[in-house]
């Protein structure tokens, strides 16, 4: 009598790393939540906010590193691993210096107690690009397990660390949050860590090589622009519109709500390998994209339906009695990120493709939705509701897009 092992691929692996990543993140979350008042949880929101743009900029980076990673070889991948590491570390410290300049102003901004927090999440902005382009590299070359590592160091030192400073120390929680986070970033570098040779490398990138690269970092930029607007945008706009305890609630909504965003992102990261290696093969791509899209869709269908069913209990449970008055809204602020999501796999996938019109379809529905809210926010309601109309407008276009290229063939 034989026996079988039960095996589980790399991949699978990276996908249970994921999962458990994004739990450990609405942990973290929670434990903010339950630790701080509305008031309070409102300003270390916003640095997890500011944490979510940080992502999506670094994504830039990280998409490229994966994409030529596969793409080139020999001297034209030495040249091309020099000058991602230098322009990631360009871009980092620019944005950082930037972020501890402007933080009085950002403190003035977003009506928070002190700009300290600022100016301890600046610090740690470099060390975050130069985590992206590492992961970007094992991304590329598929090496899930050590990528998985990364993620799961940088996480659990975030969650312990803030915890421990939020219990132990008597600074601001905005500060502790602050520094939390990018303490955080050192620990995501660990893994793998960084080769400083990849900067004695003298090989230059030939014109076409770079010329093909310039154009997808600032296609790619431009797109994560659009994710920052529409990921983003609802929560700073309301933390400036709306009293603290008002921003805190919705805070509060939108973690809960996200969580359709967050896991899609796990099939994205899967997916963009397998797209460009079926491309180099000259095979259809597009049954990699239903499959994605069927795994999102029964995901989101999900989380709605359990939003819609039992808000008091999902409400009461993550962040207690206090944050209860959202409860209406969180199946809407599900749909909403669900619409998101779906749309996002279409992007990436065309992204992958060197394809970049539904690039310009999110800019265009981003910007329509910041416009949106600015204009009409007499209620957290309405902010929702807006949300959910202009995601339904951006997935409708998508999916054109994707039979008009189909019809095309």
């Amino acid at each position: 009598m034989t026996t079988h092992k039960l095996t589980l691929s790399p991949e699978q692996l990276f996908m249970g790393s994921i999962l458990l990543v994004n739990g450990g993140n609405y942990l973290y979350n929670l434990i903010l939540g339950r630790l701080l008042t509305p008031a309070v949880f409102a300003e270390a929101a916003l640095l997890i906010t500011l944490l979510l743009i940080l992502s999506f900029m670094g994504m830039t980076f990280q998409l490229a590193m994966a994409k030529f990673t596969v793409i080139f070889s020999g001297s034209t991948w030495k040249a091309f691993h020099r000058y991602i590491y230098k322009a990631g570390l360009f871009t980092g410290v620019g944005i950082g210096l930037l972020v501890v300049a402007l933080a009085p102003a950002l403190q003035q901004l977003f009506n928070t107690s002190n700009f300290w927090m600022f100016t301890a999440f600046g610090f740690g902005v470099p060390l975050y690009f130069l985590m992206s382009i590492k992961r970007g590299k094992d991304h590329g070359k598929q090496h899930y397990s050590r990528l998985s590592l990364s993620y799961q160091a940088e996480m659990w030192s975030r969650l312990l660390l803030t915890l421990a400073a939020l219990l132990l120390l008597p600074a601001k929680p905005g500060l502790l949050v602050g520094m939390g986070i990018a303490a955080s970033f050192l620990f995501g570098l660990v893994p793998g860590g960084i080769n400083l040779n990849v900067f004695k490398i003298k090989e230059r990138l030939k014109p076409t090589a770079h010329s093909h690269v310039s154009r997808f970092i600032l296609i790619t930029a431009s797109y994560e622009f659009t994710q920052i607007i529409i990921n983003n945008s609802d929560i700073l706009l309301v933390k400036h519109f709306f009293e603290n305890t008002d921003a805190g609630l919705y805070a509060s909504l939108a973690l809960i709500g996200r969580v359709v965003y967050f896991v899609a992102w796990m099939f994205v990261m899967l997916l963009l390998p397998a797209v460009l290696e079926r491309q180099k093969r000259g095979e259809n791509t597009n049954p990699l994209l239903y499959k994605y899209v069927m795994y999102i869709g029964m995901f989101a269908s999900t989380i709605i339906l359990g939003c819609y069913l039992f808000p008091e209990v999902i409400i009461q449970l993550m962040f207690g009695k206090a944050y209860l008055p959202m409860a209406g809204l969180l199946w809407q602020y599900a749909l909403a990120t669900s619409l998101f999501a779906i749309s996002n796999i279409f992007a990436y996938y065309f992204l992958c493709l060197d394809d970049y019109i539904p690039v310009m379809w999110s800019g265009i529905f981003g910007i329509s939705q910041v416009l949106l809210i600015i204009l009409f926010h007499s209620s957290l309601d309405m902010v929702v509701q807006l949300q959910i109309v202009v995601m339904t407008f951006l997935l409708i276009s998508q999916l054109i897009y994707f039979a008009y290229k189909n019809i095309m063939r």
